[in-house]
């Protein structure tokens, strides 16, 4: 015989078994709202990521210091720690590394500005050389342009510049004020890097004292991470664009192109800017070749550019690069292309730094998330199975 029940729908039974079927109106209502939550959630974070880039903009001055200050610092903290292990106060290895850091620097200045000061001259000789062949190629076939209308575009851009003179004026005052600010922030950089690689081992004991152990454990394990991956990057990308400006600056010194030290150590700068700055500092390379030794020269310094940078896209930055960074390329360009328009070239230099720092938080936050949301585990799955 057939049960009660044998022959009615899902629906009817519940109904028969005193169970409510929820109504579309409700599952739409219930979808909804869940929907309205997180859009909410996502708006109110949108304006706390504003509220945050406003503020970081209108203390821009002060925070670009200590960025680049923590920026040094993993560099300099290396070298410090091993001072200290040797019984050498943290002040004392502080000031050691700092003072070596700017004799460094200095010495780099010092080698680019008297080559810059002994080939300009003959640089904008080779210039209006390569300008004077540029007309004759335009006057010749297949263009046939007249002397007439280039006349009437240097005049063109001559009387632009003329009316942009007031213009022309106040950008050199700026770039002086602007030199100014960067002697203060170079300054400050310093001051504040001395002062992390000090103290910078009483900072974790003060945090745990100030947000207490268990907030203090999460922080503290975050900040070694960033920590790890922020010195990492820094110290391998430095190894990389060290590489690639010896490889091309020897290059340029074996073709007599002007300028060569110089131009390796924008090389050199250029690989901490993903992408962009190698195009760019390629791009200026070859440019110099073109107009100082001709076609033939910055052909070859072209083939040199792209030769090295197939062999750092494809050997140097998977072999030393940190792989715990695990940022997709795409994320590094838009990161660049987004500090570069909001910060210029600082913002484009930092960019990298900041994103790695941003994929760590995240993907500590997804541990904790994958720890609370495991499935417990059964009791006596990990005991021995009995013995027979």
């Amino acid at each position: 015989m057939n049960g009660p029940n044998e022959g009615k729908t899902e629906a009817e039974t519940g109904k028969s078994e005193g169970v409510a079927t929820p109504e579309r109106g409700d599952v739409i209502g219930v979808g909804v709202l869940w929907l309205a939550k997180w859009s909410l959630c996502i708006v109110a974070i949108a304006a706390g990521v504003w509220v945050i880039g406003y503020v970081a903009a209108k203390l821009w001055v002060v925070l670009l210091p200590v960025l680049l200050a923590i920026v040094v610092a993993t560099v300099l903290w290396p070298p410090t720690r091993w001072l200290i292990r040797h019984r050498m106060r943290p002040a004392a290895a502080a000031s050691i590394t700092v003072i070596g850091f700017l004799a460094v620097l200095s010495g780099v200045i010092a080698l680019i500005v008297p080559s810059v000061v002994d080939q300009a001259p003959a640089l904008a000789d080779k210039s209006t050389e390569g300008i004077n062949k540029v007309r004759d190629w335009l006057q010749g076939p297949p263009l046939n342009v007249r002397d007439e209308q280039l006349d009437s575009a240097v005049e063109a851009v001559v009387s632009r510049l003329q009316s942009s003179a007031e213009q022309i004026a106040t950008g050199v005052f700026s770039g002086v004020s602007a030199a100014t600010s960067a002697l203060i922030t170079l300054f400050l950089v310093l001051v504040l890097s001395f002062f992390f690689v000090k103290d910078g081992p009483r900072f974790m004991p003060w945090l745990h004292d100030t947000v207490g152990s268990s907030s203090g454990r999460h922080l503290e394990e975050v900040l070694a991470r960033v920590w790890v991956v922020l010195g990492g990057f820094i110290r391998t990308q430095a190894l990389v664009s060290l590489i690639d400006a010896v490889l091309i600056g020897l290059g340029l010194v074996i073709l007599d192109v002007p300028l060569a030290l110089v131009l390796a150590v924008i090389t050199f700068l250029g690989g901490f800017i993903p992408m962009v700055g190698a195009f760019v500092a390629g791009a200026l390379a070859v440019l110099v070749a073109l107009v100082a030794n001709g076609v033939t020269t910055a052909l070859i310094v072209l083939g040199i550019i792209i030769a090295v940078q197939q062999l750092e896209g494809n050997v140097l930055q998977p072999v030393l690069q940190s792989r715990s960074m695990k940022l997709h390329a795409v994320i590094v360009l838009l990161a660049v292309t987004g500090g570069g328009s909001l910060y210029g070239i600082v913002g484009a230099f930092l960019a990298v730094p900041v994103a790695a720092v941003v994929a760590v938080v995240i993907r500590y936050v997804g541990e904790q998330i994958d720890v609370v949301t495991a499935p417990p585990a059964e009791p006596g799955a990990d005991l021995e199975p009995a013995a027979e």
